[in-house]
């Protein structure tokens, strides 16, 4: 356990020493959810941190009006939305749903206050985390202003998901989509086939399919090349 527990985001680097003492010092709450049982409702408070320790989540944030919908796969070791423990948005932006059996384990906030008041080791790990995060929107707001539309189809996708996230998909209606771009359809459906084209995607009329999300990250800092 101590092993699986020390391949998490936040405990990577740390000795076993370290995580003996640290399991002592806070409340690991274990967790186990059969295939399609509820992890996470959208709009629930963000009290915990919550790890998948083996299995896989599949994450839907949708839009007010439902007219939009994002979803990605996170896979143990990995943390769930991580952004929203701190700061003034503390609530869940997502529904997290398992996929097959999931094995989780979570940590209340104060918990992780005082593990991250321990050592400099997890507290880095967090900060960098966080860090990675929001410099990722920073970035993109940039290919927003002055980007293609290739570069802005990348930035809705990086900054809806997780850095690990595997199998994005964006559902949606096209002339929806375009109508957000401010492009006219031939515009960016023509966007949509360069980005097949290199492999980067796949899509319908109703839903795109991510293929590789490191190269949407790559299309969102330098352009598709």
């Amino acid at each position: 356990m101590f092993e699986r527990l020390s391949e998490i985001p936040l405990f990577r680097g740390a000795s076993k020493d370290l995580m003996e003492r640290t399991v002592g010092m806070a409340k690991f709450h274990f967790l186990k959810y059969a295939s399609g049982q509820t992890i996470v409702s959208a709009g629930e408070p963000c009290s915990h941190a919550r790890f998948i320790l083996d299995g896989s989540v599949r994450i839907s944030i949708v839009n007010a009006d439902e007219r939009f919908r994002i979803g990605q796969t996170l896979t143990g070791p990995d943390v769930i939305s991580p952004d929203f423990l701190f700061g003034h948005t503390t609530l869940y932006p997502g529904t997290v749903t398992a996929i097959g059996a999931v094995n989780t384990v979570q940590i209340s906030k104060n918990d992780l206050t005082k593990i991250l008041q321990s050592d400099t080791i997890f507290l880095y790990n967090m900060l960098n985390y966080l860090s990675m995060n929001s410099q990722k929107c920073i970035e993109g707001i940039l290919s927003l202003s002055v980007g293609s539309i290739e570069e802005r189809i990348a930035l809705w996708v990086v900054a809806m998901t997780q850095p690990t996230s595997s199998d994005v998909t964006l559902s949606c209606r096209q002339r929806d989509l375009y109508s957000v771009f401010g492009v006219q359809r031939s515009s960016f459906i023509a966007a949509l086939d360069r980005l097949r084209d290199h492999g980067i995607i796949d899509y319908s009329s109703g839903e795109i399919r991510v293929l590789d999300r490191r190269a949407m990250l790559s299309v969102m800092r330098h352009g598709l090349e």
